[in-house]
């Protein structure tokens, strides 16, 4: 019989790559118990231990780099306004003295 691949949740995932990471039984009777193969639950394992370092990372500071940024791009639209504005003055004196 031909089992149907499926996709999984996200906290399905969480819940299983956790399990793995407790190692208090073995990858294969996770993957019994979980239903999905050992090498899956091994990859999910090494997901969560890898990005668990994400999870607690000081967000404010990426927060305060984003709105520095914003302000920047903002200040760079009213330079160009005011150059454009300028620029059409001029060129409007150009076509006005022709």
């Amino acid at each position: 019989m031909r089992t149907v691949r499926g996709s999984r949740s996200a906290a399905f995932k969480a819940k299983a790559a956790l399990a793995a990471a407790q190692e208090k039984q073995t990858l294969g009777e996770l993957a019994r118990r979980f239903g999905v193969h050992p090498a899956q639950l091994a990859t999910w394992k090494k997901q969560l231990l890898e990005g668990a370092a994400t999870l607690f990372a000081d967000r404010r500071r990426k927060r305060s780099q984003e709105q520095t940024d914003v302000e920047a791009l903002y200040g760079q639209i009213g330079r160009l306004t005011m150059e454009l504005d300028w620029l059409k003055k001029k060129s409007g004196q150009l076509d006005d003295s022709g």
